[in-house]
């Protein structure tokens, strides 16, 4: 039995624009989301713009302000650079709240990069994840992008419900023609096209060797953060994080004195130990480890896969960004307080 929400979308003839308002740095971030967004491409329920579809010769100011005032859905792909473009954040969302506060447009924050912007004008709306959570903190893009999907979902139903109640198609619905530079343009800018993009890349010994450190930063700095928020959760318990090197920390969790949670974690070297960063019960360790994480790429991006000792569960083959390698390591050792 299909859902009713799915079935009022086919019951639906009107197809939803979507433009992404985005900084350039977030590009390919942007690339992956597209990509999700594909299945409601090919079902006819959505079409998706954005500036890298002006083609040469169109006013690149006038197609981004034709686009914005016609879309019916607008996604703000927040990070800090976003926030630090003049462009993206002092017209493009200025323009988005306008028509979101006179109900021409569904205006939905997507959290890409950890930044602060729940004061921002644009906090007071929901996120496209869950408690706003950043893209990047999630253990991989997909589980993100799929919370950011099912928003868009909403979205649509919200938007195709507002026709009955004004005796037709709301204004974000009704069919616009887009002033371009020619209408031959303006079917170029809209047909449909393959979200196979990507490009294969070749990654220098220079980009590893900063994405490895990249990766063991993020992992300290994850069990940092964590540690003081379950203390803070439960004033019973005693934590202790300890930077043993630049390179090395080791983590503990204490419940009535006894140490129930312990571990240490190192940034190593592939060659020795068969991954990137290593973790032991035992603390740090090089010689000797429970579980390794290695840096490797797919061709086209860089992250992380665990060794998957049996212990902890089968090997996977896809690839943890560097938060979702730092959760991995997490969940292996707070296990014993999470029987």
């Amino acid at each position: 039995m299909r859902d009713n929400t799915e079935s009022r979308f086919h019951e639906e003839i009107r197809v939803t624009t979507l433009v992404f308002s985005y900084a350039h740095a977030d590009e390919g971030l942007r690339n992956e989301l597209e990509k999700h967004l594909s299945g409601l491409q090919r079902l006819g329920l959505i079409q998706t713009w954005h500036d890298r579809r002006i083609i040469a010769g169109q006013d690149f100011a006038a197609e981004i302000d034709s686009h914005f005032e016609a879309a019916d859905v607008i996604l703000l792909l927040i990070s800090p650079d976003f926030i630090a473009s003049e462009y993206c954040y002092n017209i493009e969302m200025t323009r988005a709240l306008e028509r979101h506060q006179r109900g021409e447009a569904v205006v939905i924050p997507v959290i890409l990069r950890p930044c602060h912007w729940h004061a921002l004008p644009f906090g007071k709306l929901l996120a496209a994840t869950i408690d706003g959570k950043p893209v990047t903190h999630f253990p991989s893009w997909d589980d993100a992008f799929y919370q950011v999907a099912e928003a868009i979902k909403r979205a649509i139903a919200t938007i195709a419900e507002r026709a009955p109640a004004t005796g037709g198609a709301p204004a974000a619905l009704t069919t616009t023609v887009i002033p371009t530079a020619t209408q031959t343009d303006m079917a170029t800018a809209h047909a449909p096209r393959s979200s196979n993009l990507r490009i294969r890349r070749h990654f220098t010994d220079r980009d590893r060797d900063q994405a490895r450190r990249d990766g063991y930063q993020s992992v300290s700095g994850y069990f940092e953060t964590s540690l003081a928020e379950l203390k803070e959760r439960n004033p019973d318990i005693d934590i202790h994080f300890e930077r043993t090197t630049t390179q090395a920390f080791e983590a503990s969790i204490y419940v009535e004195g006894k140490r129930e949670c312990h571990c240490g974690v190192w940034l190593g070297t592939s060659s020795i130990m068969g991954g990137d960063i290593g973790f032991s019960f035992g603390g740090v360790t090089p010689n000797s480890f429970n579980e390794t994480i290695s840096l490797t790429d797919d061709g086209y991006t860089m992250g992380f896969r665990p060794l998957g000792m049996a212990f902890y569960g089968a090997h996977s083959e896809a690839l943890l960004t560097p938060e979702g390698a730092a959760e991995y390591l997490w969940s292996i050792f707070i296990r014993p307080l999470q029987p």
